[in-house]
């Protein structure tokens, strides 16, 4: 390179650099003025803010369209500290009005936004439409008046107030065991706890969206809207929850019994048509739950509270014995009114002998040693299995928050006896919820097929409806073997002239009293009494099962339990629009010529 070239070239180096020199410092220079920090300021303003949107949560529907689960409008209260320019008119209205502290809410408004200050402040949330009225009117009346020579009129500019969704259930405490409820963590987000809002929390939350907003007031209080979440329709009527809550309050009441669940299903299906169990809560008031739920009472009992069944499981000992081809209706045991086994010594309910009976008589009479001789005869391998195949080993999976389950004790675990044999099979020493009773049951009023209990029969999501299949989960016994133990429920109860007899309906049914475990053996004076019936008989349209925990007027299931059956189902009929026998069978004659 000549000497000419590299002069020129370092000349050129030396006057971009004194180019550079002089536009930084320019820059410096302009970065420091007062107008360049109003323009920064201002730039900082347009940048506005992003916020996630939240979707409202999806609506809960009764079978017939009735909202049991919805939203309401609420309000967030803000400040746009931007647009103050009476920091103690805007406190002195949000104390007033929202009850809010004076000297925190002024030293929010009188904050200069930026250098790390916030330019919108959230005051308050879930704000309701009666207080948003009165900041409305108090911003209309100062916005009219009119100012007189140099007065300075009020306004509570800056003070703002956002729409957006709260959950809200409409019939207060109806389902509320069913439904569970949504607990605000938060304006952004809360959780659903127990029933439905906890199975489906997810899909009734939606998905949230996040969107910038540009700092202007006006865009501020927009709520921009996204998707919904997903729409629940339930199996549950309405109607017919109210009068099983109803139903249930009373027989609690009459019985002095601590408390109780009563199960309307559809055992055609499995949908729950309606499920009673007390206390309820008011899920509008989540927050008192603690105190109406002392641990360890369960939200729902129904679903999550084991106990002892009694001789309502005697159904399922005699649908396995028939169903195996041990006995048949007319087989003869000879009651002596004791049985031994394992060392041990099982009698009758009444310590009597009824000598020599058949099956149906069994059933009838309750008789425990005729229970013990069955499951004995079947042996551990064969009774056991069919109570795994009525889903006795495993919860039954129905779509609720806060299900629970009892191991099943088998043959081989380090806590089974052989005793265990013959007390399982008139349901002692073995824990079952009452949704576990009701399932497995069903199987015999649905022509041996036992179905999954669940609550949503579909679902709404982007405005299209997704229907719900119901699902097969056993086939524990044959139709034939189904239709067979009907015949002789039926006949032990018109025999009996039992207390659970509907007039004008034929329904099957067995009671049940469930002695109370203790640390020093079964109470002889608490029981569990129950009553699992289901009809029209030849045609099922509901099973219901009735559970009162320790009554005081009696000990006994056909004393107790059996009438709040009889009550209930003599109002269900109607409310089902079910006709009795005579006219819906003499229907069925006509229309196939006979």
């Amino acid at each position: 390179m000549s000497e000419n070239i590299k002069t020129r070239f370092f000349i050129i180096c030396v006057i971009c650099t004194v180019v550079a020199g002089v536009v930084a410092l320019q820059m410096i220079r302009i970065q420091n003025t007062e107008a360049a920090q109003r323009l920064l300021e201002a730039s900082e303003n347009y940048q506005g803010v992003t916020r996630v949107v939240y979707p409202d949560r999806g609506n809960i529907y009764d079978s017939k369209g009735r909202l049991l689960a919805g939203n309401e409008t609420s309000y967030e209260i803000g400040l746009d500290l931007n647009s103050i320019t009476q920091p103690e008119t805007v406190a002195s209205i949000a104390a007033s009005v929202l009850g809010l502290d004076y000297a925190q809410v002024l030293g929010y408004a009188q904050t200069r936004p930026g250098n790390g200050n916030p330019f919108y402040q959230v005051l308050d949330d879930f704000v309701s439409q009666d207080k948003i009225i009165e900041l409305e009117t108090i911003k209309a009346d100062y916005d009219n008046r009119k100012a007189r020579g140099n007065e300075v009129l009020p306004n509570i500019d800056g003070l703002l107030w956002t729409a957006h969704s709260q959950r809200t259930y409409p019939e207060g405490t109806l389902a509320s065991n069913i439904l569970g409820f949504y607990s605000y963590l938060d304006r952004t987000g809360g959780i659903g706890y127990f029933g439905l809002e906890e199975a489906y929390d997810s899909q009734l939350s939606g998905t949230p969206q996040e969107v910038f907003l540009a700092f202007d007031p006006q865009r501020l209080s927009t709520v921009e809207e996204v998707p919904p979440g997903t729409t629940l329709i339930l199996t549950l009527d309405r109607e017919i929850q109210a009068l099983t809550e109803k139903t249930l309050d009373e027989a609690i009441e009459w019985s002095g019994a601590e408390g109780g669940t009563i199960l309307v299903y559809d055992p055609e299906d499995g949908g729950v048509i309606s499920m009673a169990t007390a206390p309820r809560l008011n899920p509008n008031n989540y927050w008192e739950y603690a105190e109406l739920f002392p641990n360890p009472t369960p939200y729902n009992a129904a679903i999550s509270k084991t106990y002892e069944p009694g001789s309502v499981f005697k159904v399922l000992t005699m649908a396995a014995a028939l169903d195996s081809g041990l006995v048949d209706p007319d087989t003869r045991f000879q009651d002596t009114g004791a049985f031994n086994i394992g060392g041990a010594t099982i009698y009758n309910w009444n310590m009597g002998a009824w000598g020599d009976v058949d099956m149906t008589e069994c059933l009838q009479y309750s008789l425990n040693v005729c229970m013990s001789w069955l499951a004995t005869e079947m042996g551990p391998e064969t009774f056991y299995t069919y109570l795994r195949g009525f889903g006795l080993d495993r919860k039954p999976g129905i779509d609720l928050g806060g299900e629970s389950n009892w191991p099943l004790k088998l043959p081989g675990d380090s806590l089974w006896y052989e005793v265990d044999l013959a007390t399982n099979s008139f349901g002692q020493g073995i824990s079952l919820t009452p949704i576990q009773m009701a399932m497995s049951i069903s199987a015999v009023a649905n022509d041996g097929r036992m179905m999954a209990p669940h609550l949503v029969k579909a679902m709404v999501i982007d405005g299209k409806q997704y229907d719900v299949d119901p699902v097969v989960v056993g086939n524990p016994i044959k139709a034939e073997t189904a239709h067979m133990l009907t015949d002789m429920l039926v006949n032990s109860l018109e025999n009996e002239a039992s207390n659970a007899l509907v007039e004008g309906y034929s329904v099957a049914g067995k009671t049940g009293t469930g002695e109370i475990a203790t640390p020093y053996g079964y109470s002889a004076t608490e029981t569990n009494a129950s009553f699992v019936g289901w009809g029209p008989a030849e045609d099922p349209k509901f099973l219901v099962y009735v559970w009162l925990e320790k009554p005081s007027i009696s000990i006994w299931g056909s004393e107790v339990a059996a009438p709040v059956f009889s009550d209930l189902v003599g109002k269900l009929v109607v409310l089902m629009d079910i006709p009795p026998d005579s006219v819906r069978l003499a229907g069925s004659s006509t229309m196939t010529g006979q």
